[in-house]
Protein backbone atom coordinates (compact mmCIF):
# COMPACT_ATOMS: atom_id res chain seq x y z
CA UNK A 1 0.00 0.00 0.00
CA UNK A 2 1.14 3.69 -0.78
CA UNK A 3 2.07 6.32 1.61
CA UNK A 4 -0.16 9.39 0.94
CA UNK A 5 1.35 12.64 0.35
CA UNK A 6 -1.55 14.06 2.68
CA UNK A 7 -4.58 13.58 3.73
CA UNK A 8 -8.04 15.80 3.96
CA UNK A 9 -8.09 19.27 2.30
CA UNK A 10 -5.93 21.04 0.00
CA UNK A 11 -6.44 24.28 -1.69
CA UNK A 12 -6.40 24.38 -4.98
CA UNK A 13 -4.88 27.93 -4.85
CA UNK A 14 -6.36 31.08 -6.63
CA UNK A 15 -3.91 33.55 -8.23
CA UNK A 16 -4.56 36.75 -6.96
CA UNK A 17 -3.71 39.43 -9.38
CA UNK A 18 -3.19 43.11 -8.99
CA UNK A 19 -2.89 45.70 -12.36
CA UNK A 20 0.89 45.44 -12.47
CA UNK A 21 0.57 41.36 -12.83
CA UNK A 22 0.78 38.32 -10.21
CA UNK A 23 -0.23 39.67 -6.54
CA UNK A 24 2.72 38.34 -4.18
CA UNK A 25 2.12 39.78 -1.29
CA UNK A 26 -2.18 38.52 -1.22
CA UNK A 27 -0.87 35.37 -2.51
CA UNK A 28 1.09 34.95 0.61
CA UNK A 29 -1.82 36.40 2.69
CA UNK A 30 -3.87 33.87 1.37
CA UNK A 31 -1.62 31.09 1.90
CA UNK A 32 -0.82 31.95 5.28
CA UNK A 33 -4.94 32.25 6.28
CA UNK A 34 -5.18 29.03 4.60
CA UNK A 35 -2.54 27.16 6.47
CA UNK A 36 -4.37 28.42 9.90
CA UNK A 37 -7.73 27.32 8.87
CA UNK A 38 -5.70 23.74 9.28
CA UNK A 39 -5.54 22.85 5.43
CA UNK A 40 -3.14 19.66 4.48
CA UNK A 41 -1.88 20.83 1.44
CA UNK A 42 -1.95 23.48 -1.43
CA UNK A 43 -1.73 23.10 -5.14
CA UNK A 44 -0.12 26.22 -7.00
CA UNK A 45 -0.94 26.96 -10.39
CA UNK A 46 -4.11 24.54 -10.61
CA UNK A 47 -7.59 25.81 -13.13
CA UNK A 48 -8.18 27.75 -9.82
CA UNK A 49 -4.99 29.76 -10.12
CA UNK A 50 -5.40 30.56 -14.20
CA UNK A 51 -2.69 28.70 -15.02
CA UNK A 52 -3.30 28.85 -18.41
CA UNK A 53 -3.15 32.52 -18.43
CA UNK A 54 0.04 32.72 -16.71
CA UNK A 55 3.59 32.94 -18.54
CA UNK A 56 6.25 30.72 -17.45
CA UNK A 57 7.90 33.37 -15.39
CA UNK A 58 4.77 33.81 -13.58
CA UNK A 59 3.87 30.28 -13.19
CA UNK A 60 7.47 30.36 -11.55
CA UNK A 61 7.07 33.53 -9.16
CA UNK A 62 3.78 31.69 -7.90
CA UNK A 63 5.00 28.71 -7.46
CA UNK A 64 8.25 29.66 -5.36
CA UNK A 65 5.51 32.20 -3.25
CA UNK A 66 3.51 29.33 -2.15
CA UNK A 67 6.30 27.31 -1.09
CA UNK A 68 7.99 30.38 0.73
CA UNK A 69 4.62 30.70 2.40
CA UNK A 70 3.88 27.69 3.07
CA UNK A 71 7.57 27.42 4.88
CA UNK A 72 7.34 23.01 4.84
CA UNK A 73 4.20 22.57 6.74
CA UNK A 74 2.14 21.55 3.91
CA UNK A 75 3.35 19.81 0.94
CA UNK A 76 2.85 22.00 -2.15
CA UNK A 77 2.09 20.61 -5.28
CA UNK A 78 2.69 22.14 -8.76
CA UNK A 79 0.13 22.72 -11.74
CA UNK A 80 2.52 20.97 -14.72
CA UNK A 81 -0.60 20.08 -16.82
CA UNK A 82 -0.94 20.76 -20.85
CA UNK A 83 -1.33 18.85 -23.93
CA UNK A 84 2.33 19.74 -24.62
CA UNK A 85 4.04 16.88 -23.18
CA UNK A 86 7.80 18.17 -23.45
CA UNK A 87 6.68 21.66 -21.46
CA UNK A 88 4.87 19.53 -18.86
CA UNK A 89 8.62 17.62 -18.05
CA UNK A 90 9.96 20.94 -18.38
CA UNK A 91 7.46 22.58 -16.23
CA UNK A 92 7.94 19.71 -13.36
CA UNK A 93 11.73 19.91 -13.47
CA UNK A 94 11.72 23.55 -12.94
CA UNK A 95 9.12 23.21 -9.71
CA UNK A 96 11.31 20.19 -8.10
CA UNK A 97 14.38 22.71 -8.40
CA UNK A 98 12.04 25.22 -6.66
CA UNK A 99 10.96 22.87 -3.85
CA UNK A 100 7.45 21.85 -4.78
CA UNK A 101 6.48 18.28 -3.13
CA UNK A 102 4.23 16.92 -6.20
CA UNK A 103 2.76 17.93 -9.48
CA UNK A 104 -0.63 18.08 -10.90
CA UNK A 105 -1.02 16.78 -14.30
CA UNK A 106 -4.38 17.45 -16.12
CA UNK A 107 -5.17 15.14 -18.99
CA UNK A 108 -4.69 16.93 -22.63
CA UNK A 109 -7.09 19.35 -23.69
CA UNK A 110 -7.79 20.08 -27.16
CA UNK A 111 -5.69 17.64 -29.09
CA UNK A 112 -7.05 15.22 -26.91
CA UNK A 113 -5.59 11.89 -26.94
CA UNK A 114 -6.87 8.15 -26.91
CA UNK A 115 -6.72 5.95 -23.80
CA UNK A 116 -3.97 4.46 -24.92
CA UNK A 117 -2.04 7.37 -25.34
CA UNK A 118 -2.77 9.00 -21.95
CA UNK A 119 -0.86 5.93 -20.63
CA UNK A 120 1.97 7.14 -23.06
CA UNK A 121 1.53 10.70 -21.78
CA UNK A 122 1.59 10.28 -18.06
CA UNK A 123 4.58 7.23 -18.13
CA UNK A 124 6.76 10.04 -20.40
CA UNK A 125 6.12 12.18 -17.78
CA UNK A 126 6.49 9.87 -14.70
CA UNK A 127 9.66 8.33 -16.21
CA UNK A 128 11.26 11.78 -16.28
CA UNK A 129 11.10 11.17 -11.96
CA UNK A 130 11.26 15.00 -11.83
CA UNK A 131 8.42 14.82 -9.05
CA UNK A 132 5.61 12.29 -7.75
CA UNK A 133 2.79 12.54 -10.03
CA UNK A 134 -1.42 13.72 -9.47
CA UNK A 135 -3.74 12.46 -12.23
CA UNK A 136 -5.93 15.08 -12.84
CA UNK A 137 -9.43 13.93 -14.22
CA UNK A 138 -11.64 16.75 -15.35
CA UNK A 139 -13.69 16.00 -18.80
CA UNK A 140 -16.02 18.42 -18.00
CA UNK A 141 -13.06 21.07 -18.86
CA UNK A 142 -10.88 18.70 -21.12
CA UNK A 143 -13.26 16.83 -23.07
CA UNK A 144 -11.58 13.72 -22.15
CA UNK A 145 -12.12 11.25 -19.80
CA UNK A 146 -9.84 8.91 -18.02
CA UNK A 147 -11.17 5.28 -18.22
CA UNK A 148 -10.52 3.18 -14.82
CA UNK A 149 -8.76 0.34 -16.85
CA UNK A 150 -6.75 3.25 -17.98
CA UNK A 151 -5.83 4.84 -14.91
CA UNK A 152 -4.96 1.28 -13.46
CA UNK A 153 -2.15 1.09 -15.86
CA UNK A 154 -1.01 4.48 -15.17
CA UNK A 155 -1.34 3.86 -11.21
CA UNK A 156 1.45 0.83 -11.66
CA UNK A 157 4.21 3.49 -12.22
CA UNK A 158 6.01 4.32 -9.06
CA UNK A 159 5.92 8.08 -9.34
CA UNK A 160 2.02 7.77 -9.60
CA UNK A 161 0.68 8.60 -6.42
CA UNK A 162 -2.86 9.89 -6.86
CA UNK A 163 -5.37 11.20 -8.86
CA UNK A 164 -7.79 14.15 -8.75
CA UNK A 165 -11.15 12.66 -9.67
CA UNK A 166 -13.70 15.77 -11.06
CA UNK A 167 -15.78 13.89 -13.10
CA UNK A 168 -18.27 13.67 -10.28
CA UNK A 169 -19.51 10.51 -11.52
CA UNK A 170 -19.34 8.13 -8.80
CA UNK A 171 -19.67 4.78 -10.25
CA UNK A 172 -16.60 5.29 -12.29
CA UNK A 173 -14.54 6.42 -9.90
CA UNK A 174 -15.69 3.41 -7.32
CA UNK A 175 -14.15 1.20 -10.43
CA UNK A 176 -11.20 3.28 -10.71
CA UNK A 177 -10.56 2.48 -6.96
CA UNK A 178 -11.25 -0.70 -6.88
CA UNK A 179 -8.94 -1.51 -10.04
CA UNK A 180 -6.16 0.43 -8.27
CA UNK A 181 -6.35 -1.85 -5.68
CA UNK A 182 -4.73 0.74 -3.34
CA UNK A 183 -1.60 1.87 -5.58
CA UNK A 184 -2.46 5.71 -5.33
CA UNK A 185 -4.55 7.58 -3.57
CA UNK A 186 -7.85 9.27 -4.53
CA UNK A 187 -8.77 13.17 -4.04
CA UNK A 188 -12.20 14.43 -5.01
CA UNK A 189 -11.95 16.63 -7.71
CA UNK A 190 -15.43 17.63 -7.17
CA UNK A 191 -16.55 19.55 -3.98
CA UNK A 192 -20.82 18.45 -4.08
CA UNK A 193 -18.97 14.73 -4.09
CA UNK A 194 -16.12 14.59 -1.04
CA UNK A 195 -17.61 13.14 1.52
CA UNK A 196 -19.16 10.01 -1.14
CA UNK A 197 -16.08 10.19 -2.67
CA UNK A 198 -14.57 9.29 0.63
CA UNK A 199 -16.51 6.88 1.80
CA UNK A 200 -15.97 4.73 -1.09
CA UNK A 201 -11.90 5.12 -0.19
CA UNK A 202 -10.86 8.57 -1.28
CA UNK A 203 -8.07 9.89 1.29
CA UNK A 204 -9.75 13.85 1.08
CA UNK A 205 -10.36 16.89 -1.48
CA UNK A 206 -8.25 18.88 -3.81
CA UNK A 207 -10.74 22.22 -3.69
CA UNK A 208 -12.28 24.81 -4.97
CA UNK A 209 -14.19 25.92 -1.86
CA UNK A 210 -11.80 25.88 0.53
CA UNK A 211 -10.27 29.03 -0.46
CA UNK A 212 -13.42 31.08 1.03
CA UNK A 213 -14.21 28.09 3.48
CA UNK A 214 -11.39 26.49 4.44
CA UNK A 215 -11.81 25.73 8.11
CA UNK A 216 -15.19 24.14 7.34
CA UNK A 217 -13.96 21.80 4.24
CA UNK A 218 -10.86 20.94 6.67
CA UNK A 219 -13.34 20.16 9.15
CA UNK A 220 -15.47 18.03 6.78
CA UNK A 221 -12.62 15.76 5.47
CA UNK A 222 -11.32 15.45 9.02
CA UNK A 223 -14.92 14.33 10.27
CA UNK A 224 -14.77 11.48 7.39
CA UNK A 225 -11.11 10.40 8.32
CA UNK A 226 -12.14 10.25 11.75
CA UNK A 227 -14.92 7.74 10.73
CA UNK A 228 -17.78 10.27 11.26
CA UNK A 229 -19.59 10.02 8.67
CA UNK A 230 -22.99 12.05 9.98
CA UNK A 231 -21.29 14.63 11.41
CA UNK A 232 -19.27 14.79 7.78
CA UNK A 233 -22.67 14.26 5.70
CA UNK A 234 -23.71 17.23 7.59
CA UNK A 235 -20.84 19.18 6.64
CA UNK A 236 -20.80 18.77 3.11
CA UNK A 237 -24.92 19.52 3.03
CA UNK A 238 -23.98 22.36 4.65
CA UNK A 239 -21.86 23.76 2.36
CA UNK A 240 -23.55 22.70 -0.85
CA UNK A 241 -25.23 26.33 -1.50
CA UNK A 242 -21.98 28.28 -1.04
CA UNK A 243 -20.30 25.15 -3.27
CA UNK A 244 -23.09 25.96 -6.23
CA UNK A 245 -22.58 30.01 -5.76
CA UNK A 246 -19.26 29.37 -6.21
CA UNK A 247 -19.55 27.30 -9.49
CA UNK A 248 -22.95 30.00 -10.61
CA UNK A 249 -20.36 31.16 -13.19
CA UNK A 250 -16.79 30.05 -14.26
CA UNK A 251 -14.52 29.07 -11.75
CA UNK A 252 -12.60 30.49 -10.49
CA UNK A 253 -14.19 33.74 -11.16
CA UNK A 254 -16.61 33.42 -8.13
CA UNK A 255 -13.64 32.45 -6.13
CA UNK A 256 -12.02 35.97 -6.79
CA UNK A 257 -14.79 37.30 -5.71
CA UNK A 258 -15.51 35.73 -2.63
CA UNK A 259 -11.96 36.33 -1.79
CA UNK A 260 -12.13 40.06 -2.30
CA UNK A 261 -15.21 40.14 0.02
CA UNK A 262 -12.88 38.29 2.56
CA UNK A 263 -10.47 41.25 1.99
CA UNK A 264 -7.92 38.31 0.47
CA UNK A 265 -7.21 40.12 -2.96
CA UNK A 266 -8.94 42.12 -5.69
CA UNK A 267 -11.72 40.91 -7.74
CA UNK A 268 -9.56 40.67 -10.58
CA UNK A 269 -9.80 37.86 -13.46
CA UNK A 270 -7.59 37.80 -16.98
CA UNK A 271 -9.90 37.59 -20.25
CA UNK A 272 -11.38 35.67 -21.69
CA UNK A 273 -12.89 35.43 -17.90
CA UNK A 274 -14.57 38.62 -16.84
CA UNK A 275 -15.81 39.63 -12.71
CA UNK A 276 -18.41 38.25 -11.61
CA UNK A 277 -21.72 39.32 -12.48
CA UNK A 278 -24.30 41.43 -9.99
CA UNK A 279 -26.83 39.15 -9.51
CA UNK A 280 -24.55 36.01 -8.67
CA UNK A 281 -22.42 37.77 -6.41
CA UNK A 282 -25.55 38.62 -4.12
CA UNK A 283 -26.23 35.46 -4.21
CA UNK A 284 -22.47 34.52 -3.18
CA UNK A 285 -22.37 36.85 -0.81
CA UNK A 286 -25.38 35.76 0.91
CA UNK A 287 -24.12 31.84 1.31
CA UNK A 288 -21.07 33.53 2.96
CA UNK A 289 -22.99 35.70 5.70
CA UNK A 290 -24.97 32.30 6.18
CA UNK A 291 -21.82 30.61 6.97
CA UNK A 292 -20.73 33.37 8.87
CA UNK A 293 -17.23 34.17 6.49
CA UNK A 294 -18.20 37.40 6.39
CA UNK A 295 -20.38 39.97 8.15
Amino acid sequence: MMTPLFKGTCTALATPFSQDGVDVKALEKLVRWQLGAGVSALVACGTTGEASTLTDDEWEAVVSAVIRAAGGRVPVIAGTGGNNTAHVIHLAKRAKELGADAQLCVTPYYNKTTQPGLVAHYKAIAQDGSLPLIVYNVPSRTGLNVAPETLAEISRHPMVIGIKEASGDLARAADMIRLCEGRIAFYSGTDEVTVPLMSLGGLGVISVVSNVAPELTARMTEEMLSRRTKEAAELQLGLMPLIHALFSEMNPIPVKAGLNMLGICEDRVRLPLIPMGERNRALLAGEMKKLGLIA
